[in-house]
């Protein structure tokens, strides 16, 4: 006797002819954190994993199984839930393991049908009661194209970020040019909550009018006055070099205005190696932060050049405490091929990594995206490593396919992000002008980390 047929490609539910008591169906899911999330921002309720939910917020995840159960399972597309008597039995959890079985147990019309359901997870009976349906006169078909997906954008990376950070002394931060609303209120709103002690460089005039606009107060906050933004940026780097500031903050000058300064062989921050920068990606469809590096400093890094700008990233995860970070080096395909430079530097970089040239993490490469990121991926391809489908830094070929990685996380994946430049005497704080408030606080929360460890660093014996 035949039940909803669920395929990759379609669903296909059963008809008011096909449904006969006794008829036996079951569905596993695996709850995940999501699904707690979702009904904790339904119901107001505090984050998911630090408060308990209201009894009405379980209740909608048992019950949201079994109206899946119903219209993917029995009787499956095309069926109407006409009523539904359950009792909960216990509460669930992210993580459980779930069944859903139904039995037909009568058809009270020729187009209805009563289900008895259970709910049961590896503790015990979740849920029990029954559903009673309205049954298509034909069999439904349900096309994947016509299945709606939720995405809940649930950042928790970068708040646990922020929320480590707080533990840390405020960061003392030149910020060079502060004269958007965006730049000198993400400064302002650091202020506001501990994390930093700026140095606002730039036009007196124009950083209080900004303030202003954006509502903010300046008091706390001191002024060093700068006419352009090439002496803002000047001036801000003299203020790290002075040791008055630990790190260096972008306002709303450009990019290249802000990192001359940095670079300048007289009176620059250039440290031992090449300076580099790294996005710490919050991407909501993978477990663990994803470090995208270097997208924004080195346009066409050589392989000595590639070299630095994986030290210094897998420097700053260890500083994040991240013992040994797994590192993927990324290409187009997962096998060298001379023709393709980048696989050709990959795998030199991981014999590099083996004599001890890169140390403190594992590499793998070249390793094409979904490889990296993928443990599906990766099995199909039969590759075997330690860092395929686990990777937490990705290092890019170049700047161009780095900067498109990154974007495309973000408004392609809804990922949230923090910037962070490596390398120099002091972190330096890179947010783009079209950066949210909250990306420019995770990004001042991540220097402040950084800036922490040194601190330690130096007061280890």
């Amino acid at each position: 006797m035949s039940t909803a047929l669920e395929t990759p490609r379609t669903l296909v539910g059963l008809a008011r002819g096909e449904v006969q008591v006794g008829l036996t169906a079951s569905m596993e899911r695996e709850l995940r954190q999501q699904s707690f999330d979702l009904a904790a921002a339904l119901f107001g309720a505090p984050d998911a994993d630090k408060a308990h939910l209201p009894d009405a917020a379980n209740a909608l995840i048992v019950q949201s199984l079994v109206l899946d159960f119903a219209a993917r399972r029995l009787p499956g597309p095309g069926c109407e839930v006409l009523e539904e008597e359950l009792r909960f039995l216990d509460d669930p959890a992210a993580g459980d393991s779930v069944i859903v079985t139904g039995t037909v147990t009568a058809r009270p019309t020729e187009d209805t049908a009563t289900i008895g359901i259970e709910v049961r997870c590896q503790r015990g009976p979740l849920a029990e009661g029954t559903v009673t349906t309205r049954l298509p006169e034909r069999p439904v078909a349900l096309t994947p194209e016509a299945r709606p997906d939720i995405i809940l954008h649930r950042h928790r990376h970068l708040e646990r970020l922020m929320a480590r950070s707080a533990e840390a002394p405020p960061l003392a931060a030149a910020v060079a040019w502060p004269c958007d609303r965006d730049s000198v209120l993400g400064a302002v709103e650091a202020m506001r909550r501990g994390a930093l002690r700026p140095i606002l460089v730039g036009p007196r005039a124009t950083i209080e009018a900004a303030a202003a606009g954006a509502g903010a107060s300046l008091e706390g906050a001191e002024i060093v006055e700068a006419e352009d933004p090439h002496g803002a940026a000047a001036a801000a780097v003299r203020l790290c070099l002075e040791g008055r500031a630990e790190a260096l903050m972008k306002g709303s000058l450009h990019t290249d205005e802000l990192m001359a300064a940095v670079v300048a062989r007289e009176g620059g921050l250039r440290g031992t190696r090449r300076i580099s920068h790294v996005f710490a990606m919050d991407v909501p469809s993978y477990p663990k932060p994803l470090f995208v590096t270097d997208a924004a400093i080195n346009i066409a890094p050589d392989l000595a050049t590639k070299a630095d700008i994986i030290q210094n990233a897998v420097d700053m995860l260890r500083a994040l405490g991240v013992d040994t970070p797994k590192v993927a080096i990324l290409s187009a395909v997962e096998t060298v091929n001379p023709k393709i430079p980048g696989t050709m530097d990959a795998a030199m970089l991981c014999k590099m990594a083996d004599r001890g040239q890169i140390t403190g993490a594992v590499l793998d490469g070249p390793l094409a995206f979904d490889n990296a990121i993928s443990r599906a991926a990766a099995a199909v391809k039969k590759i075997v490593s330690p860092v395929a489908g686990e990777a937490d830094i990705l290092v890019v070929p170049d700047l161009e396919a780095g900067n498109m990685l990154a974007k495309q996380l973000s408004y392609l994946a809804g990922a949230d992000s923090a910037g962070i430049v490596l390398g120099a005497r002091v972190p330096v704080i890179l947010t783009s002008r079209a950066d949210s408030v909250t990306s420019r606080l995770a990004s001042v929360a991540l220097a402040q980390l950084l800036a922490e460890a040194r601190r330690q660093e130096r007061m280890s014996p």
